[in-house]
């Protein structure tokens, strides 16, 4: 084999690499927009029906475990599930939060909720691009934002004991500031992970990517529920 012949062949190798590494990096902001798609359309048709949510309303707390219970279950088995179950986990979970959230229909105006999700939007969609082509690397971010999470976590707890104003608004203004991080941080991390490992399509590579829609998921709903509590117009 002589030497164009290699190097073609490389070339070759290379281009598939990047392919395979496209299409995976598309899937992640594809699957994160279809299950903010499934959980919009599933918390207006739950808002829409008095006896639906009632129910939501009666069992928040089964709500909250089964949602908790969930994504543990998914991040935990990641590794052990097939492709097909990981998906439909993902999916159950985006529905599962529809339902949840079917209850800020409740409390804030259609409007406030609709300009809120436009803000969210695109302050995740300009962090999501810093953290992905930013040469300057975010991996020291990851310890501080989710130590600052699991304060922010605690207090929540605490202030819902106490009912503290000032806490509350303290700990809404520290929750936008910590989700757009962790949406800079998360998006750079998915990029180095399928970077690393996407070297082609398969389910292992597949279930990287499902993994990566889910963080920047869970990312863009809670930065969306802090943001509504400064943007939101109660009813």
């Amino acid at each position: 084999m002589d030497f164009n012949t290699l190097s073609s062949k490389t070339q070759q190798q290379d281009t598939a690499v990047k392919a395979a590494q496209a299409v995976l990096f598309r899937n992640v902001y594809i699957w994160m927009t279809l299950a903010l798609v499934i959980t919009g359309l599933t918390a207006m048709y739950v808002a829409s029906s008095p006896n639906l949510v009632n129910t939501v309303y009666s069992y928040q707390i089964v709500f909250l475990i089964a949602t908790l219970a969930l994504v543990w279950f998914l991040s935990a088995k990641i590794n052990t599930l097939s492709f097909t179950t990981a998906t439909i986990c993902f999916v159950a979970y985006s529905v599962l939060i529809g339902f949840a959230l079917s209850l800020i229909f409740l409390v804030y105006t259609d409007a406030s909720i609709a300009l809120t999700f436009f803000v969210t939007a695109s302050t995740f969609a300009v962090m999501a691009l810093i953290g992905t082509f930013t040469k300057k690397d975010l991996s020291s971010w990851g310890s501080i934002l989710y130590m600052a999470l699991i304060g922010l976590i605690i207090a929540s707890v605490a202030n819902w004991i106490i009912g503290s104003s000032t806490l509350y608004w303290i700990i809404t203004y520290a929750g936008v500031i910590i989700f757009v991080g962790l949406t800079a941080y998360d998006a750079q991390k998915i990029k180095r992970a399928i970077s690393e490992h996407g070297n082609e399509i398969n389910e292992s590579t597949q279930k990287i990517a499902l993994m990566g829609a889910l963080s920047l998921y869970l990312d863009f709903i809670n930065l969306f529920l802090f943001l509504l509590r400064i943007l939101g117009s109660r009813r």
